[in-house]
């Protein structure tokens, strides 16, 4: 008898918490309800000091708004068109508010069409945010680029002060053209250590300083001087 009783008791409560839980969702669902509106929507970004401002309006979503009439595809879509993002994900949380993380390309590098100058990402990836200002610690790109300027950048950095541009030439290999107007044409096969026998000549002789138009390094054993 007395497990009868509490069999029932529990049976019973089930039923209320199962109707309590399905009018919750209903209303919801309904819009009615703390649940059923948004009232926060939290960003968060992998980069600190980044301006939200962008972000922001993107997801174009006002305090109030029925959670379960925002189409969650759709306000992705538009944060990804949002220059400088690389990947966004956005999901509704169980109190009707939303969570929008979100994935920035990391500029290493500025392109430049020869009007502005835009950040450029280790893989290649120019960012729609073009500067009329260049800036001057970074290294500058014209045309196109590989998928991954990573190691070239860096190498290049020790160039600054008389490099003008990395060119990308013919899809193989790089020019280097410094601000004396020289084309130091590196070799397809470790440019990285052609450009680092540039620079030691270039302390030794000044020979970016000089009056020449071609520093030929495509050739491993010898280098050509025009």
């Amino acid at each position: 008898m007395k497990r009868s009783i509490f069999f029932w008791l529990y049976f019973t409560g089930a039923i209320l918490l199962a109707i309590y839980f399905a009018t919750r969702i209903i209303m919801t669902f309904m819009g009615y309800g703390p649940n059923s509106m948004v009232r926060n929507i939290s960003i968060s970004v992998d980069t600190k000091d980044k301006d939200l401002t962008a972000l922001a309006s993107a997801v174009g979503i006002s305090a109030g708004t029925h959670t379960y009439s925002i189409d969650l595809d759709v306000v992705n879509a538009r944060v990804g068109q949002t220059p400088g993002v690389k990947e966004s994900a956005i999901r509704r949380l169980p109190n009707g508010n939303l969570k929008l993380k979100v994935k920035l390309y990391r500029a290493v590098a500025t392109w430049t069409d020869g009007q502005y100058y835009y950040p450029l990402s280790a893989d290649g990836t120019i960012v729609n945010q073009p500067s009329e200002e260049r800036n001057a610690g970074a290294v500058v790109f014209r045309g196109n680029v590989p998928k991954d300027i990573s190691e070239i950048t860096k190498s290049a950095i020790g160039l600054l002060g008389d490099l003008d541009y990395m060119e990308w030439i013919d899809g193989h290999r790089w020019n280097a053209q410094t601000t004396n107007g020289i084309t130091v044409m590196l070799p397809e096969d470790n440019p990285n250590a052609a450009i680092a026998g540039v620079i030691t000549l270039n302390k030794k002789h000044r020979i970016l300083s000089k009056n020449i138009s071609v520093i030929d390094m495509r050739d491993p054993a010898r280098i050509l001087v025009k």
